[in-house]
């Protein structure tokens, strides 16, 4: 039996300034196609089927289009999508959120998203996300009752990369800040926009676009394990 790996997606579609968002096409896109051939993946979202994908990420990403939104077996999923309430944990060996603005609004205060993920978390389970998607993770503890981030290593959006995209006011909470402010040590590039993941033990966290694709090889490199 293959492993089984769940992607988490937002369900929210604006931002706080009522800016169209969603889940970022890439972030899911990239590890999707590097896990998908090995593993069987699942998706969910808070609202269930149809979650929105963020319509800027398809304009940048065209490539990713045909590929992706239009694979029969992604419209399948994406269609299906289960509620995160119907979910799970012990169907699954990993669990894997994709950025976009989306998850800063929703998914990081998402009592069952919450629990979800310190479940997973707790069950030593690979706990992954990229970009936005570690906003969907502030929430989360281990058995201890400590945030998931506190005492370990980390990376996310940056704080200048969300300055440099002008979102800063479009969201509750900058997902850096909020990594330090919960204890935290948090990584980044060198540069705004270059491909930066860190694994500490089965938390595996990835900063932006560019990190797409290595955070889905380090999702199958700890499940090879």
């Amino acid at each position: 039996m293959p492993k089984r790996i769940l992607f988490v997606f937002t369900s929210a579609d604006k931002t706080l300034l009522g800016a169209p968002t969603g889940w970022y096409l890439p972030e899911a896109a990239h590890p999707y196609y590097v896990l998908a051939a090995k593993y069987d993946i699942d998706f969910a979202a808070p609202a269930g089927p149809n979650p929105p994908v963020d319509a800027g990420s398809v304009a940048a990403f065209q490539a990713d289009v045909p590929k992706f939104l239009e694979d029969p077996a992604v419209k399948a999923k994406l269609a299906s999508a289960k509620k995160l309430s119907d979910v799970k944990v012990a169907d699954y060996d990993a669990v894997f959120y994709p950025g976009g603005h989306g998850p800063v609004l929703d998914l990081a205060t998402d009592l069952v998203n919450v629990k979800l993920a310190s479940d997973f978390f707790r069950a030593g389970k690979v706990t992954a996300a990229v970009c936005h998607g570690p906003a969907a993770l502030v929430g989360a503890t281990d058995a201890n009752g400590d945030s998931i981030f506190k005492g370990r290593r980390a990376t996310a959006f940056s704080d200048a990369e969300e300055e440099a995209v002008n979102k800063v006011k479009d969201v509750p909470f900058l997902v850096e800040a909020r990594i330090k402010e919960l204890g935290g040590t948090y990584e980044k590039a060198a540069e705004l926009w270059g491909a930066t993941v860190v694994v500490d033990g089965v938390l595996i966290t990835g900063q932006n676009p560019a990190s797409a694709h290595p955070i889905g090889e380090a999702i199958d490199k700890a499940l090879s394990a």
